[in-house]
């Protein structure tokens, strides 16, 4: 089932003729999940996204599915109970986009951590989180945690504990929730923002919905309205009068990415920084990416960037824990910062605050979703779609059956679960070294789209000559024009790929041959190719290039 800008008109015609139980507002990980969870019992609903799907939070985490091990210092048990579990189900639900790390905690004389404790609360959070055997967490002395990362910093090293996280691609985590949502038969838009909401009677009932590709506008109405705008919550609370109470508080959070040439990282590692905060530093893909910030956020939501003070701040935490690599600033090869949407506590700071969720429901009906963290985006939608279908309920006495999805492959999930995917990647790399594919290109293909694989094998086989595009480039861009709604360069380079991030040397290679590729299938004028080449070389400026403080 196709899913693409190229049938634009066709969705939105078909959303006109739909009556709608449920409109969704934002298209992150919460709004992908809400969609996915009302489509299974049966809901009409719909997604509008003023970005591209995961273009916010949602793309700008530490990419990992994690148990939240350090809430257990704020004593939030039931965030890392909750958290610890859902980690395993969204593995199993998708295990191309979920992959187990160990993690290392290394523990110094006088620092946070110290064995006994660590030791506790590993034990502790394998109990909670209903870990798996085979990774429960086990303690190093110092010589067997320098053996497995020498960079490490050994003045004062007592050991380390050593526990499993999993690593993700956050916006190819929640594009797949997307299109199985889809698949289910939600309809789904990005760049389409919602300015208004429309009222009868004192109740919301409906939206105003400004197309950003088109330049049209629509009204579309639906039983139950959702705001799971994230950093934009409150805004549109303010729409609807109803921002009293609890509000949010924004917090900036950046990444540094490196050449493993540079920073070889073997192991990743959670450490403690000088202030008492935890940053991770993760090998990936040929690099080492470490971060995060955590700083209270009040400058643009849709673009924030990394200042000078948050760099230093990481670089410092890195000669802290990595002294012997004497990083500099001049090894940073790309960064991206993030905004978290979390719930203001008086007198907190922006570390101490909670990552809880929270619903508030307006005298209006409008129904928002605040705060929350992206391991727990199922046990989210489930409590909103709980909600809306007691509401319908009582309303209209039309009954929907409770959540489907704690079982449910994601969209490229369709692989056996975590132990059959070993062989799936097995056969399927197999598959495309057969036709020409090399095993490098074949496997990570095969990582990254799943069950989905056989359609971008498919591409690469149509590729000819006059297409002025790498093979493997073109089937994976045509295969996300056709399937993955991608409209713009960014979508291709910064969420589809992830290649803004880890590969940003091969953005700008191939940037003008996917520009022009993408011109010609979705008929741009040459203002609108200007624009959308400007967008991408401002990102990729802004990847390398901090501000002064904000």
């Amino acid at each position: 089932m196709m899913f693409s800008n190229l049938q634009r008109t066709e969705m939105k015609n078909k959303l006109s003729a739909t009556t709608l139980d449920l409109i969704v507002i934002g298209g992150g990980i919460t709004g992908a999940g809400i969609a996915l969870d009302a489509a299974t019992r049966g809901m009409n609903v719909v997604v509008f996204e003023m970005q591209d799907f995961a273009s916010g939070t949602s793309s700008r985490s530490t990419k990992l599915v994690h148990g939240g091990l350090r809430y257990l210092k704020q004593f939030e048990i039931k965030v890392v109970a909750e958290v610890g579990k859902e980690r395993a189900i969204v593995y199993e639900n998708g295990p191309h986009v979920t992959t187990p790390e160990w993690m290392m905690l290394p523990f110094y004389k006088g620092g946070t951590f110290g064995p006994f404790m660590t030791n506790i609360g590993l034990k502790m959070y394998d109990f909670l989180a209903g870990v798996k055997k085979s990774e429960r967490r086990k303690m190093l002395n110092a010589d067997e945690t320098l053996k497995r990362e020498p960079l490490l910093k050994n003045e004062g090293l007592r050991g380390a504990g050593y526990y499993v996280e999993y690593k993700t691609d956050d916006a190819r985590l929640t594009l797949e929730i997307m299109k199985k949502a889809v698949e289910k038969g939600a309809l789904a838009f990005n760049y389409m923002t919602v300015s208004d909401l429309i009222y009868e009677e004192g109740k919301v009932v409906g939206v105003v919905v400004n197309d950003l590709i088109d330049g049209t506008s629509h009204e579309f109405r639906a039983k139950k309205i959702v705001n799971a705008t994230g950093p934009w919550v409150d805004e549109l609370r303010e729409i609807d009068k109803s921002k009293d109470g609890k509000m949010l508080q924004l917090t900036k959070g950046i990444h540094l990415v490196f050449d493993s040439a540079r920073f070889p990282l073997k192991q990743a590692i959670y450490f403690d920084t000088p202030d008492g905060r935890m940053i991770f530093a993760i090998p990936r893909d040929g690099k080492t990416y470490v971060g995060t910030t955590d700083t209270v956020y009040k400058g643009d939501k849709a673009n924030p960037k990394m200042t000078i003070e948050d760099r230093d701040y990481v670089l410092k935490a890195i000669d802290f824990m990595f002294p012997e690599v004497k990083i500099t600033a001049d090894d940073i090869e790309s960064s991206w910062a993030g905004i978290r949407p979390l719930i203001y506590e008086e007198g907190k700071s922006p570390s101490e605050i909670s990552r809880k969720d929270e619903i508030f429901v307006s005298d209006s009906g409008l129904i928002s979703i605040a705060g929350g963290k992206l391991t727990g985006y199922r046990k989210m939608a489930e409590s909103i779609v709980n909600l809306v279908a007691n509401q319908l309920e009582k309303e209209e006495g039309v009954t929907f059956g409770p959540s489907q999805t704690k079982d449910l492959p994601i969209s490229g999930g369709d692989v056996g679960g975590s132990t059959g995917f070993v062989k799936f990647v097995d056969e399927k790399v197999k598959e495309g070294v057969s036709i020409g594919i090399n095993e490098a290109d074949a496997k990570m293909l095969v990582n990254r789209y799943g069950s989905n694989v056989d359609l971008v094998f498919d591409y690469y086989k149509e590729y000819s000559d006059d297409i002025n595009l790498n093979p493997v480039v073109f089937a994976c861009l045509k295969y996300g024009i056709d399937y993955e709604m991608i409209y713009k360069p960014s979508d291709f380079f910064v969420r589809r790929t992830a290649a803004y991030f880890f590969d940003i040397k091969w953005v700008t290679e191939q940037q003008e041959n996917v520009i022009e590729f993408m011109a010609k299938e979705f008929n741009w004028d040459d203002k609108r190719k200007e624009t959308y080449t400007q967008e991408l070389e401002q990102l990729i400026y802004d990847a390398t290039h901090p501000v002064e403080e904000e």
